[in-house]
């Protein structure tokens, strides 16, 4: 996804060969996605025999679809259990933590 985000739209092979280190096959690239569109997230167009996929979701909808399915999957639906496992798991830094706390307060805020 980040590459049709960043490079717009892209035939299998050029998504192929902007994937980078580890390489990925063809076929794996492919599947992908096929899964991606069958899910709404991106769609193809015929150019000769390629296709040309492009995203139809934008990258901040899409965060947000993946972190409610997590949440809803493995935090029982709980966002606060979610945000104690990430700050319990990682060492966050004084300037991390107070965006953090900049955010939670602009939270606060809102109705």
């Amino acid at each position: 996804m980040d590459i049709l985000w960043t490079a717009g739209q892209r035939s299998v092979a050029e998504v192929v060969e902007r994937v980078g280190e580890p390489p990925l096959a063809y076929n794996t690239v492919l599947t992908t996605l096929r899964i991606l569109e069958q899910k709404g997230f991106v769609r193809h167009r015929a150019a000769g025999r390629a296709f040309i996929y492009r995203a139809v979701v934008a990258r901040e909808e899409a965060r947000r679809d993946v972190v409610n399915h997590i949440v809803s999957r493995f935090f029982a639906g709980s966002p606060r259990d979610l945000v104690l496992n990430l700050l319990g798991s990682e060492t966050i830094d004084e300037a991390e933590l107070e965006r953090l706390r900049s955010l939670i307060a602009g939270a606060e805020k809102k109705p």
